[in-house]
């Protein structure tokens, strides 16, 4: 019998580890209320056609072994080879009595991570290193060039006050301009002098040039031992057919074990009194219900979040929230019958295509982002992944921009004619393509960021509030550090500790690096 309730707010990692984790350790009763019919979030998977696309790519990979510990209970390992695999012959990492993908969908698949930086019709590794193939693509003189303002930079440290200081400090300015600057302005709409260091911490912290080199140096001499951060990665864990089954999975679970997930269910406000949360309110398909709880567990836009409370927040702290920004997104799925890219990569594939999992476009001419090949993260994503590519073509966007507001089909047209422009594609042999918005897919650095402490201390003070995952912390987060942020919170309501701290903490402190891209 369970004595008290907790409402959480929101279906994605989050939200579904946090009901997950109440059940599994607490008595106490959750109950998921998920705006959209889907739950995942941007982790989710849409299926077109039996072609399964994955909303802005998401590896799973983790340090923490609670995570992992987490993640298989859900799913089991591979323990036999693959489709693509099995076909190839290639090489596989296997599980002793791991699931058979070929016989049963319920498994994680180890793959192999490639992901490249296509710049001027060339490939270079991601993150940018030293290799023969970036000497060969730069020229020399561009290479001494870069190793020349490495150097001088670290004579000359930056007071890291922007994105640009904290990016210069690490590469250097003439490898910061070539491969940092106008990317990340594609990515963000605002230039590195415009967003706070922070995001540099947050996400490519551990990484530099000289981290790059010494990663070089000890794979070409055979040493191996403490070689490269996380961001240097060379497998991962995907669920069979994309992030969205396991999402689903968990849904599942919760409900199995006695807790609620209810979609469509748009939280309207919450009524505080004294400081506590008493109750919300919800608009959902048997109309408006309200809901009381003893805990509450947001991970709702921070903006959201504010408007919905009747009381704790005053004026300037509701503008703080209004001003965080976001960037919005939108994906374009293209089924095409094959790419003019060479494979000119030791890795064989399905109909020879090249291995990424992602490229990172960084052609001045297109608006294009990044651009994702899902045979190559699970062949079972692709109806016929032997005669046809599955494309996800992203581009960063702000919600109501001219590129948001064109209409699916002009859209299509304008992202398959940008991808045959680069050499990607020929234009005759796509065979049908999809679109995708995600407003509030990235929480931003910039604006009213720089007083988010202020919000956060007036938020931490509501007694049995507790903000979690991406949004809710309006935190660049990978899909684990979600999961720890929502772990945190039901160990804290467990323990009865009042402190946020923990929870805030997650993915903060130095020690902590993950892989790059949206994951």
């Amino acid at each position: 019998m369970h004595k008290k309730n907790a409402i959480i707010i929101g279906a994605g990692p989050a939200g579904l580890t946090a009901a997950y984790y109440f059940l599994k350790h607490t008595d106490i009763r959750p109950i998921v209320l998920e705006k959209e019919n889907f739950v995942g979030g941007i982790s989710r998977t849409m299926n077109f056609k039996g072609n399964r696309m994955d909303i802005g790519g998401h590896r799973f990979f983790s340090k923490n072994e609670e995570v992992l510990k987490l993640w298989n209970e859900l799913l089991p390992a591979q323990g036999a080879p693959a489709l693509d695999d099995k076909i190839l012959g290639r090489e596989s990492v296997l599980t002793d009595g791991g699931a058979n993908p070929e016989e049963v969908d319920e498994v994680f698949l180890n793959r192999r991570r490639v992901s490249r930086i296509f710049y001027h019709r060339k490939f270079f590794s991601y993150p940018i290193s030293l290799s023969l193939e970036t000497i060969k693509n730069l020229g020399l003189g561009e290479m001494f060039s870069i190793g020349t303002s490495f150097l001088k930079t670290k004579f000359s440290q930056r007071d890291e006050k922007t994105l640009e200081d904290f990016m210069i400090n690490r590469f250097g300015q003439k490898l910061y301009e070539t491969f940092f600057r106008d990317y990340t302005t594609k990515v963000w709409g605002r230039t590195p002098q415009e967003i706070g260091a922070d995001w540099g911490a947050q996400r490519i912290k551990g990484l530099s040039l000289g981290k790059t080199i010494l990663d070089f140096v000890k794979k070409t001499f055979g040493s191996s031992k403490g070689a490269g951060e996380t961001s240097l990665i060379e497998r991962f864990f995907y669920p069979k057919f994309g992030p969205g089954q396991l999402w689903e999975k968990f849904a599942d679970d919760i409900k199995k074990l006695g807790g609620e997930v209810l979609n469509a269910s748009n939280v309207k406000s919450f009524h505080v009194v004294d400081k506590v949360i008493k109750s919300v309110r919800v608009e959902s398909p048997a109309g408006m219900l309200t809901f009381p709880a003893d805990y509450f567990l947001s991970s709702m836009p921070l903006a959201e979040l504010a408007e919905a409370l009747d009381d704790g927040l005053n004026l300037r702290q509701l503008q703080i929230a209004r001003g965080l920004p976001y960037r919005d997104f939108i994906t374009v799925g293209l089924l095409v019958d094959k790419l003019l890219l060479k494979n000119s990569t030791h890795i064989e594939t399905l109909g020879n295509i090249v291995p990424d999992c992602w490229i990172y476009i960084q052609e001045p001419s297109v608006k294009l982002g990044r651009l994702q090949i899902f045979n190559n993260w699970s062949p079972y994503m692709v109806a016929n992944p032997e005669n046809s590519v599955w494309l996800g073509l992203e581009y960063f966007c702000n919600e109501g921009d001219e590129l948001w507001q064109m209409s699916d089909d002009d859209f299509i047209k304008f992202a398959a004619e940008e991808l045959a422009s680069i050499d990607i594609i020929d234009a005759t042999s796509v065979q049908f393509g999809v679109r995708v918005k995600v407003p509030k897919a990235y929480p931003a650095y910039f604006d009213t960021y720089e007083n988010i402490s202020e919000l956060r201390g007036a938020l931490d003070e509501i007694k049995n509030l507790y903000c979690i995952g991406r949004n809710g912390q309006h935190r660049y987060n990978n899909m684990d550090h979600s999961m720890l942020t929502a772990i945190e919170a039901v160990k804290a309501i467990a323990s009865g500790d009042s402190s946020r701290e923990k929870i805030w903490n997650v993915n903060a402190e130095k020690t902590y690096h993950e892989g790059k891209g949206n994951e």
